[in-house]
């Protein structure tokens, strides 16, 4: 008999909130396209903003893998609506769901290492799943400094800095081919007044003012910092 599928309920709220955060989504977007191989694994695909975001015909392959069912049914209905394309497929559960001798050409994280507790082991179970050439994509938030009550809110054990995520992927046998920050200017509005971070969950009216404002001022201050600043970190590795 198949053993029952991980399942979770994600305790956050901002997945709606800030689904219409096109600027930052086109900005990273931007940063990871061109690792996007044609088996794509998104760990932690929460509504399917992201695979809309990012999914062409060039993947043959895009699973969409969340714990929460409440979401994965979201996902389902996007399938139905034709909004996602026809080589997405999602499954409820987590990485320890999927069979071992599966491959992938890349595998996501993006704004999902966080919630992991055991982030080293995840880490290590995706390593094992890539294909020869493949990547491994984190993105994450910056700084454990502008840990607040809205990362408690959401359910995160933790923020990253290079140092944090060069060390995750250690002892793995990947290679880091680049890490670094994006929004620059959204660091600098922060650590000022925790405009986002004062309370459990920030207002629409100031997630549109950092995305339709900061974020293009940061797509033009964050080469000239030569991305060493930044509210968002990413590292990309690579399987020889």
């Amino acid at each position: 008999m198949k053993e029952r599928a991980s399942v979770s309920e994600y305790v956050g709220g901002e997945l709606e909130l800030f689904r219409d955060a096109v600027r930052w989504k086109a900005y990273w977007a931007s940063r990871i396209r061109r690792y996007l191989g044609a088996r794509v694994l998104e760990v932690g695909a929460g509504i399917g903003a992201n695979a809309m975001l990012l999914a062409t015909p060039a993947q043959r392959q895009w699973l969409c893998l969340e714990p929460d069912p409440r979401l994965t049914l979201k996902i389902e209905e996007a399938l139905r609506a034709g909004l996602l394309p026809s080589s997405c497929a999602v499954q409820t559960g987590t990485i320890d769901d999927l069979s071992p001798d599966q491959r992938f050409d890349t595998i996501l994280y993006i704004d999902v290492m966080e919630h992991i507790e055991a982030d080293s082991r995840e880490f290590a179970t995706a390593a094992a799943m890539l294909a020869d050439g493949g990547h491994l994509v984190v993105l994450a938030p910056a700084h454990q400094m502008l840990f607040a009550p809205f990362d408690a809110a959401i359910g995160h054990h933790r923020r990253y800095d290079r140092a944090g995520l060069r060390e995750l992927g250690a002892t793995s046998t990947l290679r880091l081919e680049k890490l670094f920050y994006l929004d620059s200017v959204g660091l600098a509005a922060s650590a000022a007044n925790r405009i986002f971070l004062r309370s459990e969950m920030p207002t629409r009216t100031q997630v549109m003012l950092w995305d339709r404002f900061m974020v293009p001022l940061s797509r033009v201050v964050d080469p000239l910092t030569a991305y060493r600043l930044g509210k968002t970190v990413i590292g990309i590795w690579r399987r020889s």
